[in-house]
């Protein structure tokens, strides 16, 4: 089968890969979209992670046909190591709450899954994470046996597929290795790196149906330039010295999308209405650990309670009535005292909230596990890690943290006549 993709035009799609896109735990992305909240602000932004999920396989074939030309794995290693890629790709969005992220915090309590003891050392916490719900729907569900019918004949199991996506360790061996080489560290980091291909497919996807220019890098280059190295009997994922500067621009592409698109003010507005609308009404939409049930939690279904709750937040948010931004500034601006500010404006009965945002180059940063790339000199085969190689992530050590407040939008313009007098200058409508 093949799918006319947007970005990157035609998508083959091979039929074990048709049974998952065809199950219903895969239809259900296409209720989900990529960014939330996220066409309020860019009307186009109506994308789904059905969409993602299919580009990033896409690019995870593409990444991985680089690096296995540069390499000497037989081809049914190849093809079997692919194989395995793109479906832990394709899976990686399963378990995305309704309008992405926005739901997490009430997901149930991370034990109610029932998940192996063999993912615990991936746990963030006791409530469970869209990760958790993805393994759980890929290892206890309707799909695993799926999975099992059609990817069990190639050697792929859906224990493997996790592994790539948790970066846990599974107790049966997912057979990624080869002649003494363990594969795992290189496939891990193509679903889930510095350089991967979910960031490289959003990124480009994003930036496409928002409008902006923010996300697109030279996604080509990038590619032509990528390298199997190994060290200490395993493989790692390594990017040649010719190519560092267009990883560069790669990572600071993915910076500018979030302070710009991701962490725009009228998201970040709109998530925390729904936010306070799940303190205020709790219960009253869940998030059930069951995966059979899971099935009917997208974001029509969070949509259909919004429109019919009593809530006053719920209410805003179906009517799209949100509260009006105030004030917005970075801890490099001068000139605005936050406690100032909203003493000021709880002394004038003001209603509003304040939000803070962080902007970091790199998730994958300061996590103390090994590298997911290295810098390659080609001529000597040495390696650098990635960190250590660019500038940008000593530039950009710290999360730029992105302070908004925001007034009822009846007092809006009392609240920017205080503030004017607080700064001492006009401030623009």
């Amino acid at each position: 089968m093949r799918i006319r993709d947007p970005i990157h035009g035609t998508i083959p799609v091979s039929d074990p890969e048709k049974a998952i896109i065809d199950s219903r735990h895969y239809q259900r992305l296409r209720h989900v979209r990529q960014l939330g909240f996220g066409d309020l602000a860019f009307p186009g932004a109506t994308h789904t992670r059905h969409a993602h999920s299919l580009g990033a396989m896409h690019v995870a074939s593409r990444l991985f046909g680089a690096v296995a030309s540069q390499s000497n794995l037989p081809e049914d290693v190849q093809s079997r190591f692919c194989t395995a890629v793109r479906l832990a790709v394709l899976c990686h969005d399963l378990g995305h709450m309704p309008l992405s992220h926005a739901s997490e915090r009430i997901a149930p309590p991370r034990a109610a899954l029932k998940l192996p003891a063999w993912l615990d050392a991936t746990a963030e916490g006791p409530q469970a994470t869209h990760e958790d719900f993805t393994a759980k729907v890929l290892l206890d569900s309707s799909l695993t046996p799926l999975i099992e019918q059609h990817f069990g004949p190639l050697g792929i199991h859906a224990d493997a597929a996790v592994a790539l996506i948790t970066g846990a360790k599974p107790p049966k061996d997912p057979g990624f290795t080869h002649r003494g080489v363990d594969w795992m560290p290189l496939l891990r980091a193509l679903v889930s790196g510095e350089l991967d291909a979910d960031r490289m497919d959003y990124l480009l996807r994003d930036s496409f149906y928002t409008g902006v220019n923010y996300g697109r890098y030279d996604f080509e280059w990038i590619i032509s330039n990528l390298n199997p190295a190994v060290k200490d009997g395993r493989a790692y994922l390594a990017l040649s010295r010719a190519a560092a500067f267009a990883f560069e621009d790669f990572l600071l592409s993915r910076y500018h999308m979030f302070v710009s698109v991701y962490y725009h003010h009228t998201s970040v507005n709109f998530d925390h209405m729904l936010r306070r609308y799940y303190e205020e009404s709790p219960g009253e939409f869940e998030i059930p650990a069951d995966p059979e049930a899971f099935l009917l939690c997208d974001d029509a279904a969070l949509w259909y309670t919004l429109r019919r709750s009593k809530n006053r937040w719920a209410d805003r948010i179906s009517m799209r009535r949100g509260f009006k931004l105030l004030a917005q500034f970075t801890e490099r601006d001068t000139g605005y005292d936050l406690d100032v500010l909203r003493s000021a404006l709880v002394a004038a009965q003001l209603e509003h909230y304040v939000v803070e945002s962080h902007g970091v180059l790199s998730k994958y940063m300061g996590e103390g596990q090994s590298p997911s790339l290295y810098i390659m000199d080609v001529s000597t085969g040495r390696l650098t890690e990635v960190a250590k190689y660019t500038p940008l992530y000593q530039r950009y050590s710290g999360a730029v943290r992105l302070t908004r407040v925001y007034v009822r939008p009846d007092q809006i313009d009392a609240a920017r006549s205080l503030m004017s007098r607080l700064l001492g200058q006009a401030v623009q409508s």
